[in-house]
C-alpha cells in the first residue's frame, strides 16, 4: 500500500510517463488506481471537486487492466489510467445529475462516443466531477453540495463549468480530466486553477445527440496538467462518429505526434482585452503580456491586434438560453424552488425571446464568423487573458454584462470564440501575488488544433508549470 505522500507523487506524474510505465509493466493499473483513490479520500472533502465518486467500479476495472497485461494482448494509449468524466456528460449506470436537484438521482441506461472511446482506449472512470447546474455559470455552485474549492486558495472560486475537473486535475487526484466548454468552462477552470485545458474546433470531437439535437457552440475537451497528455487524451476522443451531425467528417491529425513537430515561424496576434471596453485586472494583463514578449522571443512576428467582432454577450445569451429552454422549460415550472438563481434567469430569459431576435442573434454570429475567419487570414494565432481577473472570492458576482445570467464581467474572452468554433486553449502564464493562477488564452484558426498545441508545448517548455502545486496537495 502506497503512503499518502507516494500517492500524491505517483498521481502528479504525467499521464503519458503513467502509461508507459503500465505498457512496460513498471506500473500496476491497481496501485495507481489505489493511490488514485487514496487521493480522493484525502483530498476532495476539501475541495468538492467530485460529486460521485465510483471506488468500487473504478477497482474492479484496474483489476481488469491488470489481467490484461499478463495475456498479451496489446493495451490501449490509455490503459490503467484514471480519468474523471463531468457530471454534464451521460455515463451509463453511473449517476449523472447535471449538478441540479431535479436530476439528482438520474441513472443514465446509455452514454455517448466520447465517453465509449475512453474506455475502449483503456482509461477508468473514477468518478463524476462537480458542475454549476446544467453548465450555467463560470462559478461551480450548485444545491447538490458545498462550492467547488480552488486548490490555490480555499476561499476561491474554482471556475466553472467544468470546476471539478480542473480542481481536480491541479490538485493531482487524476492526471487526465474530461470537460465541457460551450461559453469557456474548460478555459475558465483552467485558467483559475493553474492547468491546460483546450476547446477544440466545434465538432472536432463528436457529442452526445440529444431528441432536441446537439449544441451550436459546445465542445467535450481534455483537461491535464500539461500539453502532452492533453494531446494524448484529444487523439482517443476526436474523429467523426456519424451520430454527431455537427462533428468534423475528415480524420483528425496525430495530435500526440504533431506536438513534436516543429513551430514555424508564426505571424501573431495578442490584445489585452479584444476591444471589448472591459476592465482588465492590471496583474493579469501583466503577465499575458509578459507571454507575448515570450513569444516574440522565440522569433514569431507578434503584434497588438484584435478581431472586430463587437462584445458578444448578448448573441452568447439569446442563443444559450433558447437552447436550453428546448429540454428544461418544464422545470421553471415544476422545480422552480429547486433550480439555482442562475437558472431561473436563463429560462426565463428565453420565455421572454421571439422569433424574429432569435434569428436576428444567427444572422449576426454569422457575421462574427466571417470577421474571424477575416482575421485568421492574417494570424497564425491570437493571444488574449483566458480571464479578466484570477480566481474570484467564493459568492462573489460579476453580472454586469448581457442578459444578466452569467458573470461577464469576470469571463470576457471566451465566449465568442464558441460562437465562431474556433480552437483555443488555456495555458497558466504566472501567478497574482497572492499566489493565484494566470491563463493565457491560445486560438487559433478553425480546424488548427495542431498550432495551438505546439504553440502552447513551446510556451510550456520556455515557462514550465506543471512542477508548481497548489497549496491543498
Amino acid at each position: 500500500m502506497t503512503s499518502v505522500s507516494e500517492a500524491r507523487e505517483l498521481c502528479f506524474t504525467p499521464a503519458h510517463k503513467l502509461a508507459e510505465a503500465i505498457r512496460n509493466k513498471q506500473l500496476s493499473p491497481v496501485e495507481l488506481m489505489e493511490a488514485t483513490l487514496k487521493r480522493i479520500g484525502e483530498i476532495n472533502p476539501k475541495l468538492n471537486a467530485y460529486l460521485i465518486v465510483t471506488e468500487k467500479e473504478a477497482m474492479r476495472a484496474a483489476r481488469e487492466a491488470e489481467k490484461v497485461l499478463h495475456t498479451g494482448a496489446k493495451p490501449g494509449p490509455l490503459h490503467g489510467i484514471p480519468v474523471s468524466i463531468k457530471d454534464l456528460v451521460l455515463t451509463r449506470g453511473i449517476r449523472t445529475t447535471q449538478g441540479s436537484l431535479v436530476y439528482k438521482d438520474f441513472i443514465p441506461d446509455k452514454e455517448g462516443t466520447m465517453v465509449q472511446r475512453l474506455k475502449a482506449a483503456g482509461a477508468i472512470i473514477i468518478g463524476k466531477t462537480n458542475t454549476p447546474e446544467f453548465g450555467l455559470s463560470c462559478c461551480t455552485e450548485n444545491k447538490l453540495t458545498d462550492t467547488c474549492r480552488n486548490p490555490w486558495n480555499m476561499e476561491r472560486n474554482s471556475g466553472g463549468s467544468s470546476g471539478g475537473a480542473a480542481a481536480g486535475t491541479a490538485a493531482g487526484i487524476s492526471p487526465l480530466a474530461q470537460g465541457t466548454d460551450g461559453g469557456g468552462s474548460t478555459r475558465i477552470p483552467a485558467s483559475w486553477c493553474g492547468v491546460f485545458g483546450l476547446k477544440a474546433s466545434y465538432g472536432r470531437v463528436p457529442k452526445d445527440v440529444q431528441p432536441w439535437g446537439v449544441s451550436h457552440v459546445s465542445c467535450l475537451d481534455p483537461m491535464t496538467r500539461n500539453v502532452r497528455d492533453t494531446a494524448l487524451m484529444l487523439n482517443v476522443m476526436a474523429g467523426p462518429d456519424g451520430l454527431d451531425y455537427t462533428c468534423i467528417r475528415t480524420a483528425p491529425p496525430d495530435f500526440l505526434k504533431a506536438v513534436d513537430g516543429k513551430l514555424g515561424k508564426l505571424r501573431i496576434a495578442w490584445s489585452p482585452d479584444l476591444r471589448y471596453g472591459v476592465k482588465v485586472d492590471p496583474e493579469v494583463k501583466s503577465a499575458v503580456e509578459a507571454a507575448a514578449r515570450v513569444f516574440a522571443g522565440m522569433g514569431h512576428e507578434v503584434e497588438e491586434a484584435a478581431p472586430d467582432t463587437g462584445e458578444p454577450f448578448d448573441l452568447w445569451d439569446v442563443l444559450l438560453a433558447a437552447q436550453y429552454d428546448l429540454y428544461l422549460d418544464f422545470a421553471l415550472d415544476k422545480h422552480a424552488d429547486e433550480l439555482m438563481d442562475y437558472t431561473r434567469l436563463a429560462l426565463e430569459c428565453a420565455r421572454g425571446l421571439g422569433g424574429m431576435e432569435v434569428a436576428r442573434t444567427w444572422t449576426q454570429i454569422e457575421r462574427v464568423r466571417g470577421i474571424m475567419r477575416d482575421f485568421f487570414e492574417k494570424y497564425d494565432l491570437l493571444l488574449t487573458p483566458t480571464t479578466a481577473v484570477t480566481a474570484p472570492p467564493v459568492g462573489k458576482r460579476g453580472r454586469g454584462r448581457g442578459r444578466g445570467f452569467i458573470d461577464w464581467d469576470f469571463i470576457p474572452f471566451t465566449s465568442v470564440f464558441n460562437l465562431t468554433g474556433n480552437p483555443a486553449a488555456s495555458v497558466p502564464c504566472g501567478f497574482s501575488a497572492e499566489g493565484l493562477p494566470v491563463g493565457l488564452q491560445i486560438i487559433g484558426r478553425f480546424g488548427d488544433e495542431v498550432t495551438v498545441l505546439q504553440a502552447s508545448a513551446a510556451f510550456e517548455e520556455a515557462q514550465p508549470w506543471a512542477d508548481k502545486y497548489p497549496a491543498v496537495s
